[in-house]
């Protein structure tokens, strides 16, 4: 999403709602609401420089903690998002340690959390739009706010304070990352149930960096730091259904993962500008996707028309045009003597189908990637070729 000078925003922080009927963009300390469609105001809030205690709907209450008046440099909006209705928003000032939450049909009514002395690294939406959950700073502990009862739920030590976490799709199990007795565990909530603890397993993981759940929730891919390559897939009881490394080694650890939306497969990308994809019944490659400098006759190619800038004021949008190959991407070649080189996978991920796999490389800053897979039909009509093919040699 790009906007012109005209409609300012900062931190890059613009979210469509879950109806892409608003687009909510933040301004130093204001909130506003926008049409999707004609980009007109519907409904601006400014953050209060003095708490106020948390007013809830006209069936009960909520108070919090006050704090004294802050200065301008900490009234800046660090976080700012939708609940899944479209109901409520809230800002973030994590410098601050509030969070204010707005509510779309009554521009008179907010509410406000504040922070103790953990400090506030990072505040997001629960899948129920109704309950908060934030991150404190060193990674001291997770807070879970409910709107509706005005109690909090403490869990504490998680491994990161921004990371390490997440939701089942459904929403039934928060799954969190945390360091016990210098050891990386992982615990399973019950949000259902005011997110009573489930299950608590250690994990294989010398030093985690990050995990991530698959779509329909029975796995759990967890990898190391980017000091070594490896990933581990496990179930949500704690059993460890595989493992992968690459041969040779590549000396630096991984980047990315993105899940398949089936969850059959699973693509992993690292500092060595590869991506593997691996498939759920032996967790082995059956892809590996190379950086390519030279871009072959049967690839499309599409470019953003040069001075686009100049030629539209800023106001406006022209067509890619699309090159003839061969062509050649322009690399930025890393230093690897250096920690966290500037090379790999930065970004992976599928469209909804699952046919494409969008990648971008830190190498390669100026081009996007798409990979086509088969689609679920293509899949089966190629096993069920090659089970009628060995039957007939057999």
């Amino acid at each position: 999403m790009d906007f012109t000078e005209i409609f300012k925003q900062t931190s890059g922080i613009v979210a469509f709602s879950p109806g892409t009927r608003f687009i909510l963009t933040a301004i130093h300390d204001r909130l506003v609401i926008r049409q999707a469609d004609t980009l007109q105001i519907t409904r601006s809030w400014q953050i209060p420089t003095e708490a106020a205690p948390l007013q809830s709907s006209s069936k009960g209450s909520n108070v919090v903690k006050s704090t004294n008046q802050s200065n301008q440099s900490e009234m800046v909006i660090s976080h700012a998002s939708w609940s899944c209705d479209s109901e409520y928003i809230l800002a973030a000032c994590a410098k601050r340690g509030t969070i204010d939450v707005f509510k779309l049909r009554d521009e008179s009514w907010n509410s406000r959390i504040t922070v103790g002395a953990e400090g506030l690294t990072k505040a997001e939406w629960a899948p129920d739009g109704r309950t908060i959950v934030c991150f404190s700073a060193w990674a001291l502990r997770v807070t879970i706010w409910s709107l509706i009862t005005g109690t909090s739920t403490y869990i504490q030590y998680p491994l990161h304070p921004d990371r390490g976490c997440a939701f089942r799709a459904d929403g039934r199990y928060f799954v969190l990352a945390e360091r016990h007795k210098s050891k990386d565990t992982l615990g399973v909530y019950d949000a259902s149930e005011s997110y009573r603890l489930v299950r608590h397993f250690p994990l294989p993981t010398s030093t985690l960096s990050s995990f991530s759940l698959s779509p329909n929730g029975d796995y759990l891919a967890a990898w190391e730091s980017p000091m070594e390559y490896k990933i581990y897939i496990l179930s949500l009881s704690g059993l460890v259904a595989g493992s992968f490394t690459p041969d040779p080694d590549p000396g630096y650890g991984i980047r990315c993962v993105s899940w398949h939306p089936t969850g059959f497969f699973l693509a992993v990308g690292g500092y060595d500008d590869k991506i593997y994809l691996l498939e759920r019944l032996t967790w082995e490659p059956i892809a590996i996707l190379d950086l390519q400098t030279r871009i072959g006759n049967s690839i499309n190619i599409w470019r953003e028309p040069p001075e686009w800038m100049e030629k539209t004021q800023g106001r406006g949008f022209l067509s890619y045009e699309k090159l003839r190959p061969p062509y050649s991407i322009g690399i930025n070649r890393p230093d690897f003597s250096k920690s966290h080189p500037k090379s790999g996978v930065v970004q992976l991920s599928f469209n909804i189908s699952g046919t494409l796999l969008l990648a971008r490389f830190e190498s390669a800053p100026t081009a996007v990637f798409l990979y086509s897979l088969p689609s679920a039909s293509e899949r089966i009509f190629r096993r069920d070729r090659r089970c009628r093919l060995q039957q007939r040699l057999s």
